[in-house]
């Protein structure tokens, strides 16, 4: 096993057991404080662990070898699963919505404060610890799947930060109406995620290009090399963790078929670490030859 695909295996279960264990601590919570905006932190707990097992299925399959039949791989299982979480998370929050606006206009007193204090203190804790060792992971294998389930986490710090100043000052100062604003905030901040994730998601299956920031990066490096005089039609993409990256070089004619294939060779190991694990294809121009360029594909 490769050490992205155990970075990434190795995040995915981390983060299904740290949404399993937030959810029996919440669940318990809720039920003896009645608190909306703690139920919406346990709503997104269970997005958490459905979205993370979503993620898990879903990466174990982007990580399977090419085959005979998906000679790319399988990277596009990542993005299918993310699109699946966006909706899931979407359809949740608007339930989460409905449920707030309810309480807005009919509030409740909380009972057991304490008790919610505690448990989202220890929630904020232990979502912290794995959204660090996401960040870490997303940073060497560039996954979607891990960065679309970091962002649930991240928001969860925010939501339980909320969670926490919303008990506080119903329990203190009697602010009823801050727990049903508060989980409206929350809906609120979740359908923003949802939305990320889809588009994200959307841009990688539709074969959008790497950012500019990268294809600059990717030039500067062909064109570094002392025997390459121009390139064009530099096409990228990317499919879950993997990057593809095609271009076209342009040689002095006059060298021979196995210098400008050693050319071509070099070209690409540089490319290989500068993009861990991309796949370049490369093609041999002679300089100045006059082609039918792609209009859009163009360096």
């Amino acid at each position: 096993m490769t050490e992205t695909a155990r970075l990434m295996r190795l995040a995915t279960y981390a983060s299904v057991g740290t949404a399993a264990s937030l959810i029996v601590m919440k669940l318990g919570a809720w039920v003896l404080t009645d608190s909306i905006s703690l139920l919406s932190t346990l709503i997104d707990s269970i997005l958490d662990a459905v979205a993370s097992l979503v993620s898990l299925l879903a990466v174990r399959q982007a990580l399977t070898p090419a085959d005979r039949e998906h000679r790319f791989g399988h990277g596009k299982a990542e993005l299918l699963a993310a699109l699946g979480q966006a909706a899931f998370i979407t359809g949740s929050a608007i339930f989460l919505l409905i449920g707030a606006l309810d309480l807005l206009f009919d509030p409740r007193p909380i009972q057991n404060p304490e008790i919610g204090i505690v448990v989202m203190l220890i929630s904020i804790g232990a979502t912290a610890v794995l959204v660090l060792f996401q960040r870490y992971v997303i940073r060497r294998t560039r996954s979607v799947a891990i960065r679309a389930d970091s962002l649930h986490y991240l928001g969860d710090l925010l939501i339980n930060a909320a969670v926490i100043v919303a008990l506080l000052g119903a329990s203190r100062f009697g602010w009823t109406i801050l727990d049903p604003l508060f989980a409206i905030g929350i809906a609120a901040y979740i359908l923003k995620t949802a939305w990320s994730i889809a588009s994200e998601s959307l841009h990688m299956l539709m074969d959008r290009e790497l950012p500019d920031d990268d294809r600059a990066r990717i030039e500067r490096i062909v064109r570094a090399h002392p025997e390459v005089l121009d390139m064009h039609d530099l096409r990228t993409r990317m499919a879950g963790p993997q990057t593809f990256i095609q271009l076209h070089l342009e040689l002095n004619g006059d060298l021979s078929l196995w210098d400008a294939h050693t050319v071509s060779d070099q070209v690409e190991a540089e490319l290989r670490s500068a993009f861990p694990g991309a796949e370049v294809i490369i093609h041999e121009d002679p300089y100045g030859i006059v082609e039918d360029r792609a209009r859009f594909g163009g360096a």
